[in-house]
């Protein structure tokens, strides 16, 4: 972990880091129904949002990653900045939010876990499933994709 970029994080986005703090606690929380690596999650979790520092937008997530890349992250933790948005992102649905067409769904525990704590946990504070769902419905309809991929991450992380 490149400690450098963590104060420089700090200072310039406070922000980031409680909320990252609040997801990293949420992650471990669940990370403890599985075996997987720690070091991995913990910095995948403090660093899931750096791109946030250059855009607030879906397009956070590649800049996060070339962040990570560019200060010589481990490529899983880099993995998870690019792919804990929202429940993941299939191939086919990336271009259509202008990203770069390749998958951004989930793979491995560790990004699986830092993207569902991510999704349960609201600036600071933890909500549920349902706070999410009804978040999401509210912007993208009832029946996107998206809301179907969440519930199947729920059911396979929290036991």
């Amino acid at each position: 972990m490149n400690l450098n970029l963590l104060e420089d994080l700090k200072s310039s986005s406070p922000y980031i880091i409680k909320h990252s703090e609040a997801v990293l606690a949420k992650a471990l929380k669940i990370a403890n129904n599985f075996d997987v690596d720690l070091k991995t999650l913990h910095a995948g979790a403090l660093f899931h949002d750096v791109g946030r520092t250059k855009t607030q937008g879906i397009r956070h997530a590649i800049e996060g990653a070339k962040i990570l890349r560019e200060n010589n992250f481990k490529p899983e933790v880099v993995r998870i900045a690019e792919v804990h948005i929202g429940a993941g992102i299939p191939r086919s649905e990336a271009n259509d939010l202008g990203l770069p067409c390749q998958d951004y769904m989930p793979v491995t525990l560790e990004e699986k876990i830092v993207a569902h704590a991510d999704n349960l946990i609201h600036g600071t504070r933890e909500v549920s499933l349902e706070f999410v769902v009804e978040k999401w419905e509210s912007r993208m309809g009832k029946n996107h994709p998206s809301i179907s991929r969440l519930r199947k991450l729920h059911e396979e992380l929290i036991i």
